[in-house]
């Protein structure tokens, strides 16, 4: 693989993916259907490696060096690229859109790979002429910090396509797992789903107060973080989604939603001022 690759979507996943990428060595080709997007992205990229200068852990230059490879591009430069990950919306008829338009500009011999959490890697493949080069690719937040990736089949992804994932991904300093049916939710969701399902519940009920919820779970399964904190740190929206999309997908009460989640999602698009979770942050 060559070092110039294309991220589509300058949003959280999409920065994060186009940073770590682009501070292990690749020309990043950035985009976003939304004005200004990658501008507001790359200022961010810069401020986080203003930091790591400050502590020591990258010099000026490379910083220089890294924001240099960040490129805010239109479609016509996809045509440079021999990876282009998808970072969009988690909306299938988005992500569609998005693979049509790859298709058409990508290389013949192009990777193509989405971010989805979720959804389907057969079915967004299918609106392509070569399914056999797409896939998925799992990057989880924050996606510079976080070493794992999961690398998921579709129904028609080749086996040479997953090694180029595989190897992409060690180029970027990451672990690979390979999720070998396009299932929903895939490893990680599938079981972190209901543990965030059950912690919520936990506090719906009255059991125990979000704290103690989260302390008990660093404490007593010696997680990093507790599900509570964490299900905040995901996004309270992107959480309904998938579990809803997974509810829909398998038709288990596992993974329905609870209704402190929708409230709490429903706060939060009426524009609080603070982002809205199971904690509050300021703004």
């Amino acid at each position: 693989m060559d070092k110039t690759i294309a991220v589509i979507g300058a949003g959280t996943m999409g920065s994060g993916i186009s940073h770590v990428s682009a501070l292990h060595g690749y020309r990043v080709l950035m985009l976003d259907a939304q004005p200004g997007a990658v501008e507001r992205a790359q200022q961010t990229i810069a401020k986080r490696l203003t930091r790591e200068v400050e502590k020591g852990g990258l010099t000026a230059e490379e910083k220089d060096a890294v924001l240099g490879r960040l490129v805010a591009a239109e479609w016509d430069a996809v045509s440079e690229a021999s990876l282009a990950i998808e970072a969009v919306l988690e909306i299938m008829d988005v992500k569609k859109a998005v693979f049509q338009k790859l298709d058409e500009l990508l290389p013949a011999d192009a990777l193509m790979a989405t971010n989805t959490s979720s959804l389907s890697i057969t079915e967004i493949a299918a609106t392509t002429r070569r399914p056999e080069q797409v896939l998925g690719l799992h990057f989880f937040n924050p996606a510079p910090v976080m070493k794992l990736i999961e690398i998921v089949r579709g129904e028609a992804t080749s086996d040479g396509a997953v090694e180029e994932a595989r190897a992409f991904a060690s180029t970027i300093g990451k672990e690979t797992v390979v999720v070998e049916k396009d299932t929903p939710g895939f490893v990680v969701n599938r079981v972190l789903m209901p543990l965030f399902i059950e912690a919520m519940r936990i506090y719906e009920e009255g059991i125990a107060s979000k704290e103690d919820i989260d302390k008990a779970v660093k404490l007593g399964l010696n997680h990093p973080m507790g599900p509570l904190t964490l299900a905040d740190l995901t996004g309270l929206d992107v959480d309904l989604h998938v579990m809803d999309y997974m509810f829909n997908e398998f038709h288990d009460d596992r993974f329905a939603a609870p209704l402190v989640l929708r409230r709490l999602v429903r706060a939060g698009r009426l524009g609080r001022k603070t982002k809205h979770g199971f904690y509050d942050y300021d703004a």
